[in-house]
């Protein structure tokens, strides 16, 4: 098992505090490695064995216990001292009625609770409503271009450095941490990836959502799919839906893609309006949970190549933390502005700068902007770096890898 440190890293601190821990991402984004990895964590930090309960709710073990009343009967049974308890419920979105049951925890026991889920309704007002200020949330994203660094090393036992083709390899395969276990080959990597997707369509969109209209919501991904790095609306669906001779319903349209989002299939991105410090209600960007799922369903599009490069640097920005939108300043578009606390970054991206003209495209819209917060242009040129009015021009490779010590 390779080891996750960004994300134990921010679940040691809230360690024995009186929040619930919950832990969220797409199916097989590694959850249930992150919850093994604390449990290791727990034990180091002196916690006995039997204080530690874990629960698999996706295992046919507990197929028994998915309503609330009998889930806390199963707890109830495994608390058998007065010793404060660790409690692991993991996939907890399989229980009925599952909110009760952890408020009831909270209640009735002394013990640490932690729950991973692969719904972003884990954080709707249902759980606002119960448990209102006693949770945080901890986002658990697909490997990382350092974490797959790291499993390649891990799995393939040798020295595994930075280059141009691994990241073409990570840029193909994308992040899920199963395909990455071995040297698949990119045929096998695609079936992997699309038996997951498969499961979240399945099981968090239209089971959990009682999507009856699967085709409809099958075509609505892969127009999202095949607007990556674009702005649209659901009214430009609706509307493409319609010129293709297909009536759909707009607000059966946004239903479908706020399905999508839950079960993190896709990200919304707002605009902001970067001179006006607003953010826009129209025209969002939608960005893939990982790339993979793009490749897996559509093949590899080579024409998408700029919108795919703007996924990879999405999800690395949320997996730093950071609040992301898309700029607007004017008529000019920024691909990313980001925030956290203080700090404020802007960045561009483009394949390659291959022209003077390609160059004034990607550098103008930050050489508008007035503020002295960090401003980058990310490509897949390895060659020409040259920075400019402090605007630095980096490859995306070094970007992924910053902060983590390698070159």
């Amino acid at each position: 098992m390779i080891s996750r440190p960004n994300y134990l890293q921010q679940l040691i601190p809230f360690i024995n505090k009186p929040v619930i821990k919950v832990i969220t991402g797409i199916r097989r984004s590694g959850k249930s490695t992150v919850i093994k990895l604390l449990q290791a964590e727990l034990i180091a930090q002196g916690i006995r064995n039997e204080q530690i309960i874990y629960i698999n709710l996706e295992s046919f073990a507990f197929n028994e216990f998915k309503t609330a009343d009998k889930l806390y009967v199963l707890v109830k049974e495994k608390i058998q001292t007065a010793d404060k308890y660790y409690l692991l419920l993991d996939e907890i979105q399989e229980v009925i009625d599952w909110e009760k049951a952890v408020n009831a925890f909270m209640v009735d026991f002394n013990l640490d609770l932690y729950i991973t889920g692969s719904n972003s309704h884990l954080l709707s007002s249902e759980l606002s409503t119960y448990l209102a200020g006693r949770y945080v949330e901890i986002p658990i994203f697909t490997l990382s271009y350092k974490e797959f660094l790291d499993f390649k090393s891990g799995y393939l036992q040798k020295n595994i450095e930075n280059s141009t083709m691994l990241f073409n390899e990570y840029l193909q395969k994308g992040g899920f941490p199963m395909v990455h276990t071995a040297d698949y080959p990119q045929e096998i990597v695609y079936k992997i990836v699309q038996d997951i997707y498969a499961s979240v369509i399945l099981r968090d969109t239209v089971q959990r959502h009682k999507i009856r209209d699967v085709e409809l919501l099958e075509r609505i991904v892969k127009y999202a799919f095949d607007n990556i790095g674009n702005t649209f609306s659901g009214k430009n669906i609706a509307d493409f839906f319609k010129s293709q001779q297909r009536k759909v319903d707009l607000n059966t349209v946004y239903n479908y893609l706020k399905a999508l989002e839950s079960a993190f299939i896709l990200h919304r991105v707002e605009r902001f309006d970067v001179k006006g410090k607003e953010i826009l209600k129209t025209q969002e960007k939608f960005y893939l949970g990982d790339i993979s799922l793009l490749h897996a369903t559509m093949g590899f599009r080579a024409s998408l190549i700029a919108g795919i490069l703007e996924n990879l640097v999405y999800l690395e920005l949320k997996r730093r933390g950071y609040q992301v939108y898309i700029g607007k300043l004017g008529e000019k578009e920024i691909d990313f502005v980001a925030q956290k606390q203080n700090e404020k970054i802007y960045i561009q991206i483009a394949y390659k700068l291959e022209s003077e003209q390609t160059v004034q495209r990607e550098f103008s819209p930050l050489q508008s902007i007035a503020d002295n917060y960090p401003k980058y242009v990310i490509t897949m040129d390895d060659f020409w770096q040259e920075n400019i009015d402090g605007i630095v021009h980096q490859p995306i490779w070094e970007f992924l890898l910053e902060g983590h010590g390698i070159e």
